[in-house]
């Protein structure tokens, strides 16, 4: 499924009004529609509703759901916001049937209503948001912060139209204050800001609804963003033929470790056999192979001659591209260290290589101030940055990055000239030509040492079981979707050797899901309909 910036999505409404011939009013309609069903959801038939509704046409999609409810037996009151001369001519098409079903209308100024408001949030059992929907962005006005300060504050389940009010749908930036909502009837497709905090966090339980959007225009292919979920993972990953060998299911080399971080060089190279692969080698500093002999079985240990250092020394650049020729893609970064001699040996090993490569961690660190080498790369090149190693790989800082990830990951996809794997609360996978995918699995239990390493190796797993190119897809689905089955089992005490275990187990529900998809997935918090 497509994600649409707020742009995208103004193009598809102009173009299913005048391509398709679809009045606004019936996709406002339908938009009523799937806001009152959510409210029914939430909410028992007979109880009551608080109605807020915008000036613009997220207000008309909520006087279009107070019709519905009303006839399904809701006592609905509603507060009419924004200057009433700034109605658009939809919203008010919606206003008009309302008075005449004596629904009880309040007009909301900044001098008066709060009293009423007060009220009807205490005797309302829920409340349904319109107020300003995906157009949003910058600073609320003064009247509309107090109105969404006090249904936050009356702690009532809360349905938003589209996207809380006050978070930026683009980036899921909050200025302020905006809509804490229970759940969000999402219109058409999906935004950024729905994945993204803090807009994520304010969003609640997320339900799709296509309003009855053309498909031509859900799926049109100018939309550069996805959602990375199981119906593109299937289009990716090939089933393995029952003739596979370990040669054909990939040969990865893995480049890891120094003193005192063998732990991450296990795991990436654990989770490139858990992925899937045929055969994982771990090339590490001499002085270390023992340790990482112990630690790992079936993983293939390479020392590299490092003179009782414990990392890689610069001019092991040489050997260690020697030993690559043999392999099907590199993995090259998790605990290498950030020494000034194992910086240099990082660049040296990638000026000679000329093959699908992966670079993580501390790889990344030793291309600050020399992202000119990486542009330079010719073969496909994956970086899996968190947040703060891309600012520092970008010269900026993370709160900067934050202000608009999306354009800023994609802005460094195309600059690197690689295919950026953006670990953050949601995953971004940016391509060179502009196009995003956002990962719909992943919890905050994640956030543990040696998670990045895993999925780093998981990653890596499917160089050769799919494709350089979409490795990075597949692996960040897999490697979320092995999280949030760990965190089943140990919540927010998980540790970065349980998303390891549970890869192949995700691999499994993978495969099985492929043969029993129904016309309704739900994928986390997320559910998307037909």
């Amino acid at each position: 499924m497509n994600v649409g910036f707020v742009d995208d999505m103004h193009r598809m409404d102009r173009e299913a009004m005048d391509g398709y011939g679809i009045p606004e009013t019936v996709l406002m309609e339908n938009a009523g529609r799937a806001a009152a069903s959510l409210v029914s959801a939430i909410a028992p038939q007979g109880k009551r509703v608080c109605v807020l509704a915008g000036s613009g046409n997220n207000g008309g999609d909520a006087l279009a759901a107070v019709r519905h409810l009303v006839n399904g037996g809701y006592t609905v009151t509603v507060f009419l916001l924004g200057n009433p001369q700034h109605r658009t001519e939809s919203c008010l098409t919606m206003l008009r049937p309302l008075r005449r079903m004596s629904v009880t209308l309040h007009e909301w100024s900044d001098e008066n209503g709060e009293t009423e408001l007060r009220a009807a949030l205490r005797d309302s059992d829920a409340v349904l948001d319109g107020i300003l929907g995906t157009g949003f962005h910058g600073t609320l006005r003064p009247a509309i912060d107090r109105v969404i300060r006090m249904v936050n504050a009356s702690k009532k389940p809360v349905i938003a139209i589209d996207i809380p009010s006050g978070v930026n749908a683009d980036t899921g930036e909050v200025k302020g204050t905006a809509v804490r909502a229970s759940a969000t009837a999402v219109l058409a497709l999906p935004q950024p800001g729905h994945f993204l905090s803090p807009g994520a966090d304010y969003a609640g339980k997320q339900v799709i609804d296509t309003i009855g959007m053309p498909h031509p225009l859900l799926e049109n292919p100018e939309i550069r963003a996805s959602i990375l979920d199981e119906t593109c993972i299937a289009s990716l990953l090939p089933v393995r033929p029952r003739a596979a060998h370990k040669g054909v299911c990939g040969r990865i080399l893995i480049v890891a470790g120094s003193r005192g971080m063998t732990g991450a060089a296990a795991l990436s190279s654990s989770a490139v056999l858990r992925g899937g692969a045929g055969i994982a080698t771990l090339a590490v500093p001499k002085s270390l192979n023992a340790i990482l002999e112990e630690k790992v079985t079936e993983v293939m240990t390479i020392p590299v001659e490092d003179e009782g250092k414990g990392y890689f020394p610069a001019d092991a650049a040489v050997d260690v591209s020697n030993l690559a020729a043999g392999y099907d893609g590199v993995l090259l970064g998790p605990g290498l260290g950030r020494t000034e001699e194992t910086c240099c040996f990082v660049r040296r090993l990638v000026s000679k290589l000329d093959m699908p490569l992966l670079l993580d961690a501390d790889a990344l660190y030793a291309f600050t101030d020399h992202t000119d080498e990486l542009r330079a790369y010719s073969a496909p090149l994956v970086l899996t940055p968190h947040l703060g190693e891309l600012a520092r790989l970008l010269g900026t800082k993370i709160p900067d990055l934050r202000q608009n990830l999306p354009s800023a990951v994609r802005k460094a996809a195309r600059d690197l000239n690689a295919i950026l794997v953006a670990k953050s609360e949601c995953t971004i996978v940016a391509y060179p030509d502009g196009h995003l995918y956002f990962s719909v699995h992943g919890n905050s239990g994640m956030a543990t040492g040696g998670s990045g390493d895993v999925l780093a190796g998981t990653i890596a797993a499917f160089v050769k079981q799919a494709d350089p190119e979409t490795a990075p897809l597949v692996g960040t689905y897999l490697h979320g979707f092995a999280g949030d089955l760990a965190a089943e089992q140990f919540g927010e005490g998980l540790i970065a050797s349980d998303i390891l275990h549970a890869i192949p187990k995700a691999l499994m529900h993978f495969r099985q899901r492929q043969n029993k998809r129904n016309s309704t997935t739900v994928l986390d918090n997320i559910t998307l309909e037909d």
